[in-house]
C-alpha cells in the first residue's frame, strides 16, 4: 500500500500539485483507508492533474469513480480517495479539518 501511495503522491507532485496531504483513515470508521488532498494552480490544473494521475496510474490502478469539474476533482480508486481542488474550493470546504479529527495527517 505504501508504495501505491508513493506513486500517486510523486505523480501529482512532480505534475506542480500543491500542499499534498495525506490522512491515514485505514484504523478509522470512514468507507476508505486513505484520502489525499491536493490544490491544483487553478481550474485547468485540476482536469490536468486527474489526466496525468489516469495516464500514469493505469493499468495497475482502477478508477472506480471519477467525479470531476474545473474546481473539484475526486478520483475512487477504492481504498483511497483523491481530492484535487483549486485553492479557493480548498479552503471553503476544509475537508482538512473534518479528516483531521480522523486521522494523523501527512504533509508532503
Amino acid at each position: 500500500m505504501q508504495k501505491r501511495l508513493e506513486k500517486i503522491i510523486e505523480v501529482l507532485d512532480r505534475n506542480k500539485a500543491e500542499a499534498i496531504e495525506l490522512f491515514d483513515l485505514n484504523e478509522r470508521d470512514y468507507f476508505v483507508d486513505y484520502v489525499i488532498i491536493a490544490s491544483s494552480l487553478g481550474e485547468r490544473h485540476t482536469t490536468a492533474l486527474l489526466d496525468y494521475l489516469k495516464k500514469e496510474l493505469k493499468p495497475e490502478e482502477q478508477f472506480v469513480h471519477v467525479d470531476e469539474s474545473e474546481q473539484w476533482v475526486v478520483a475512487d480508486l477504492g481504498d483511497v480517495l483523491i481530492h484535487i481542488m483549486t485553492p479557493e474550493y480548498r479552503s471553503k470546504y476544509d475537508m482538512e479539518a473534518f479528516l483531521a479529527q480522523l486521522a494523523e495527517k501527512q504533509e508532503f
